[in-house]
């Protein structure tokens, strides 16, 4: 069910849950046409170390989506084109990393998904703690496992597993309702006329 979500665009999903669930927005995709959605494997990790994103790539479920926090430390490259490569090998729908990541060419070149803070050259340490499959908290978001990931060049949303279907359906309502505002424009009314805030204004 949750793969209907992946038809809308990240700004939609967000406005179906009255702009709530987004990312702050310093996370995007490493090369501008990626996106992603699946349901939402949680790391947390400890600064500057990566050993949990290893495993998490390994205890994940194809289709899922690895959504990590790293403690607020952004200096350094967690993630990189070998991990990218071994979470593709296995399924997993892409990364998203309130961090920073390397080898972008790389990961773009095999089209693995992964948003992230930004790129970071310098190497991580392998103590590894951290949690895996537990409530994580990016920005001001509570994201459970399970929850829905979608992403993609404007940023990333976060969808409660309980709200899918309600999501799906306001969704839908908004794309029609912008495709009518989108005929009007065409009429060339300008959006101002549209919105009726020519009257409501008095402009």
């Amino acid at each position: 069910m949750y793969k209907e979500l992946s038809k809308f665009s990240a700004a939609t999903i967000c406005e179906a849950l009255g702009n709530k669930g987004y990312l702050p927005s310093g996370i995007k995709p490493i090369a501008a046409n990626m996106k992603v959605c699946g349901p939402a494997y949680t790391v947390q990790t400890m600064p500057r170390d990566n050993v949990l994103l290893h495993r998490a790539y390994a205890y994940a479920q194809a289709g899922d989506v690895l959504i990590a926090n790293c403690s607020g430390f952004y200096e350094a490259g967690y993630w990189g084109d070998l991990m990218s490569l071994g979470a593709k090998t296995k399924g997993i729908n892409g990364l998203v990393i309130d961090a920073c990541v390397r080898d972008a060419d790389d990961i773009e070149a095999m089209g693995f998904p992964v948003f992230s803070r930004g790129l970071c050259i310098r190497g991580t340490s392998n103590h590894g703690d951290g949690t895996l499959n537990e409530p994580i908290m990016i920005g001001d978001v509570l994201i459970n496992a399970g929850d829905i990931i979608v992403g993609d060049r404007d940023g990333v949303v976060v969808v409660p597993f309980a709200k899918i279907e309600e999501t799906i359906e306001k969704a839908i309502a908004r794309e029609a309702k912008e495709e009518r505002t989108r005929a009007e424009l065409r009429k060339g009314f300008p959006s101002i006329k549209v919105y009726g805030w020519d009257e409501k204004f008095g402009y």
